[in-house]
């Protein structure tokens, strides 16, 4: 069976950082699939976040994360990661990974919490 698995969501302080991993596993082609992470608040619609290209040269970032979050893949570790430094209480929320570039396709994990807060 196909899986993603989110890891590495917590509970941090603003201003803080967390490293998320996904875990790609059950024959999934990782490494011929553009990823990407998404997130959904409480209450609100879900966000696409970030997205990489198959081999790793070419990544996406929506505005309101570019600068403080970096994505990046191992392929011969079948995992995505998605580095998020100076967090803020907007960016409280479930974070799955999913297959796709610069949108969410038909694949997804879990998700993850994360939560910031003082």
């Amino acid at each position: 069976e196909v899986q993603l698995v989110e890891s590495g969501g917590d509970l941090v302080q603003p201003g803080g950082s967390l490293n998320l991993s996904c875990a790609a596993s059950g024959g999934f082609p990782f490494s011929s699939t553009d990823m990407s992470w998404v997130r959904q608040a409480p209450g609100k619609e879900l966000e696409w976040v970030s997205g990489i290209g198959r081999t790793g040269q070419y990544k996406y970032y929506a505005d309101f994360v570019r600068g403080r979050f970096t994505i990046s893949r191992d392929n011969a570790k079948n995992t995505l990661y998605l580095q998020m430094n100076r967090l803020q209480t907007a960016d409280t929320a479930v974070y799955y990974c999913a297959t796709g570039r610069t949108k969410p396709g038909a694949i997804w994990g879990q998700g993850t919490q994360v939560t910031v807060s003082s």
